[in-house]
């Protein structure tokens, strides 16, 4: 088949496949089963999960397009501009499958009959600004009419960027939706499946793209373009794959349950992935090297035929087991406790000395991040072993050491009792801004990037042109400026515990991740400015390193203290209602983790200074070394002309006086 027949046939298989999975997993599953009590209508049981169908697969092809633009392609030539051509078309229909999904959703819950009366306008407003279905819907409606009207004006490497993350942010309200809105892993569930989703999404369309730009590229471009989507579909593999299981767990709890329909048809997907990580290991391993070969290319593309067919088959599944009801009831229990009420999840155990290494309470935002971060940098020092260049082992065991804190800081004891001792919340802050960034500082990620990716020289930009455009923009200029960093490290504890800030990310698992990326980001810039090595556009000399350090110092003692000598609870609402019977009273607690902000958030800053000062001296020894260098290749002739001008000025003197 030639290439412009298959830029039809290729989404037709995979539209095809995904409605004959759709209807079949329908059918089993009883996803579209009349209800016994207000039965919204066959339209609306078949009707909804087609339009969110359509919702997945739209965001596929904007996603997906703009991910593998950025990635792989070139601005000014046509494959880029085609890529931001099915950005917006796709974004056009991911607005309206959306409102019509909005639609759909809103006879679904209240049962409603569409009609041209005001009353039932003001219930479908209602819906759209007062339920959370009908917020989350409303907000992508409104992201996809911006995304569509960004991708057709856009065109620059920059600008596609910045499209491409509210692209990615316009997905955040999907994951809420369905069963995992209301499960007792709530956060778990929302977190999976919105990796899921952005994963799929980036495999899925860059593959449409691949398709759509097969005619207006040579055989030679086509195979650099197909190396690059190879390594982002492999990394979108692992994210969906590990999504999925994490998913799986909330949802099928017990191994028996697999044998339910929901179990059987989350084996489908299984199995359609596992197809897709079969083929495309088979295409990168054996194909893509050999596709500037004619017979190799008619069989590359026949195998993206079959890829095609098996995402179809995987996206119809997944759009029916969101509508097929779980085997085992995982909500909330209608009558909660306290804790249950306003965290989500039951009062732990008492924290004992054993806990402290035992209790863990998976976020799989920061243990997906750790596991990227800990491949990539192995990956980088080996690559350069391989090439015969040395990479410092400390460095590679201080970037792993923090790597380690932090999963154990989000995912281990502090995620598990931050939410109920404010003293384990102050303890995660302190490690987070301080003991983790210096680590983290010392490992010199950016300088092993620059060193290990492979340059590009055909214009397109890879993760090192990526790295390095971000550390010399304007803005890193101004957030990585000594006194900027500084001032925002000791702002933020003032800001953020004497403002809703706090009580923001409590109640919301949103705020919560934002406030765990900004306190370590923010203990990362100051940190970075004070002893990094990574390339940055300014450095104090090293006594103002150490008079900024000290000044921190004092505001972050003064911190600790306020808070010890609170005589209200922070948040009252939350610590002091939470029922807990074992530990300290919230107000000890409270007291005890304005003492942790005191004393052991000292400990770094004490690390810090000592490192600045040892950095100091090396300074000074490799100065003098260089000056030593300098008068060895001269036979100190700088030095014999300074003393040269001294006796002149003391003749001239001397004369002067006679």
């Amino acid at each position: 088949m030639n290439s412009r027949a298959f830029r039809i046939a290729g989404p037709a298989i995979l539209i095809a496949a995904a409605l004959l999975a759709l209807v079949l997993g329908l059918a089993y599953g009883g996803g579209a089963a009349p209800l016994v009590l207000a039965d919204p209508g066959p339209v609306i049981r078949w009707g909804l999960p087609l339009t969110t169908l359509v919702v997945n697969l739209s965001a596929a092809g904007m996603i997906g397009s703009l991910v593998l633009a950025l990635f792989a392609l070139r601005t000014g030539d046509r494959p880029f501009d085609t890529a931001l051509d099915m950005a917006s078309v796709s974004a056009a229909i991911f607005t309206i499958a959306s409102a019509v999904t909005a639609f759909f959703t809103f006879i679904n819950i209240f049962n409603a009959t569409p009609s041209a009366d005001a009353q039932f306008g003001q219930q479908l407003g209602r819906f759209l600004v007062d339920t959370p279905a009908g917020v989350a819907w409303s907000i992508t409606t409104i992201a996809g009419a911006v995304l569509t009207v960004l991708t057709f004006a856009v065109r620059g490497w920059t600008t596609t960027a910045l499209v491409t993350v509210v692209a990615v942010a316009a997905l955040l309200p999907i994951a809420t939706l369905g069963h995992s809105g209301d499960e007792a892993g709530h956060n778990i569930a929302v977190a999976a499946l919105f990796f899921h989703i952005v994963g799929a999404a980036v495999w899925l369309g860059g593959l449409l793209l691949l398709v759509m730009i097969r005619p207006q590229q040579s055989r030679g471009q086509l195979a650099d373009v197909l190396g690059r989507y190879s390594s982002l579909a492999l990394a979108a593999f692992v994210v969906v794959a590990l999504s999925g299981v994490a998913r799986a767990v909330v949802g099928v709890v017990a191994w028996e349950n697999l044998l339910s329909p929901y179990g059987a048809l989350l084996m489908v997907k299984v199995a359609a992935l596992l197809a897709l990580g079969v083929l495309g290991a088979w295409y990168r391993r054996r194909l893509i090297g050999k596709i500037r070969e004619d017979a190799a290319s008619r069989r590359f593309w026949s195998l993206i035929g079959l890829e095609m067919a098996f995402m179809g088959i995987a996206s119809g599944a997944a759009v029916a087991l969101a509508r097929t009801p779980p085997p085992v009831d995982t909500t909330l229990p209608t009558d909660p406790s306290p804790a249950v009420r306003l965290t989500g999840s039951p009062l732990p155990l008492e924290l004992t000395i054993e806990r402290w290494f035992t209790q863990w309470d998976i976020d799989v935002v920061w243990a997906f991040a750790v596991g990227f971060g800990v491949f990539f940098y192995l990956a980088g020092a080996w690559r350069l072993h391989r090439r015969g260049d040395r990479w410092p082992v400390y460095r590679t065991i201080l970037w792993l050491l923090g790597l380690a804190l932090l999963f154990w800081v989000t995912c281990g004891p502090i995620n598990a009792y931050q939410d109920f001792l404010f003293s384990m919340h102050m303890t995660g802050h302190m490690l987070l801004s301080m003991a983790i960034p210096m680590c983290l500082v010392m490992g010199a990620p950016v300088s092993l990037a620059a060193r290990a990716i492979h340059r590009r020289d055909d214009g397109t930009r890879g993760g090192r042109e990526w790295i390095l455009w971000a550390v010399h923009t304007p803005f890193s200029k101004v957030i990585t400026h000594p006194l900027v960093a500084a001032g925002i490290f000791i702002v933020s504890l003032w800001a953020f515990y004497y403002t809703d800030l706090f009580r923001w990310s409590l109640y919301d698992h949103l705020g919560h991740e934002w406030m765990v990326a900004h306190f370590l980001i923010s203990g990362y810039l100051f940190v970075q400015s004070l002893v990094g090595i990574d390339p940055v556009p300014l450095r104090f000399p090293y006594p103002f390193r150490l008079l900024t350090l000290i000044a921190v110092m004092a505001m972050h003692a003064f911190f600790g203290i306020s808070i010890m000598m609170s005589e209200g609870l922070f948040v009252a609402e939350w610590f002091g209602s939470m029922g807990r019977t074992w530990g300290a009273t919230p107000l000890e607690d409270q007291y005890i983790g304005g003492g942790v902000a005191w004393s052991i958030g000292e400990i770094p800053t004490l690390i810090l200074a000592i490192t600045v000062a040892i950095q100091w001296s090396r300074s000074d020894d490799r100065a003098q070394r260089r000056w030593d260098r300098q008068a060895d290749r001269t036979g100190d002739a700088e030095l014999e002309a300074y003393n040269a001008e001294l006796q002149a000025l003391a003749e001239r003197d001397a004369r002067r006086g006679a």
